[in-house]
């Protein structure tokens, strides 16, 4: 199993295999099961466990935790919740708007790697209902290698036209920034494994 990367979904099979510093919040207890996936997030840690959070059914149902590698049974990426249109046209969340906005860009062909990241994608994987009407669209792209920000001009004129609020991250290997920012110019805030930087060029963090 490939090891998972920040914003893919995992499934651990045994709730013991959770770990955190703290007690974790009372309605984990309640209201997480081992069907529901982790959200692989941004952090570092000496043994290589894996960072992960937990969600509720509402938006300050957080949690951050810890899994071992081996405790991992599955594996989503956001990538592949856009893979095949045929499951999104026929997601019980096909109606809300966020989803009929992946169904969109899913017609366009883009030219890089992309997926779906917070509640939209989390609802997708999951079926539980945690989009509302105002939910946004937050969506993430896969840039391995440095890039001209001009080269994302016509996406971003294009998520102007989508039924709801899109928001991109851009992931490089040192870690994820929004492309709103980037296209301002300037600096960026990237947010990396040990924390966020502000950097000018975002595929290089030894230069700054």
């Amino acid at each position: 199993m490939c090891d998972p990367r920040a914003h893919d979904f995992v499934w651990i099979s045994d709730r013991s295999a959770l770990q955190n510093d703290d007690t974790l919040p009372a309605w984990v207890n309640t209201g997480w099961r081992t069907s529901l996936p982790l959200v692989v997030r941004r952090d570092m840690r000496a043994d290589g466990a894996v960072p992960v959070g937990i969600r509720g059914m509402t938006r300050i149902q957080r949690a951050a935790a810890w899994v071992d590698p081996a405790a991992v049974v599955r594996v989503v990426t956001p990538e592949s919740l856009v893979s095949d249109v045929n499951v999104l046209l026929h997601s019980p969340f096909v109606s809300q708007q966020p989803v009929q906005a992946l169904i969109t860009l899913s017609s366009l062909k883009l030219p890089f790697p992309w997926g779906v990241t917070g509640s939209c994608a989390y609802a997708l994987v999951s079926d539980l209902p945690v989009m509302h009407a105002g939910s946004d669209l937050d969506l993430l792209v896969r840039c391995d290698t440095p890039v001209d920000a001009s080269r994302f001009s016509d996406f971003f004129d294009q998520l102007q036209r989508l039924p709801c609020r899109a928001d991109v991250q851009i992931n490089t290997p040192q870690g994820g920034f929004a492309l709103s920012e980037w296209l301002r110019g300037g600096e960026v805030m990237l947010k990396t494994a040990s924390g966020p930087r502000r950097v000018r060029d975002p595929w290089q963090l030894s230069a700054d």
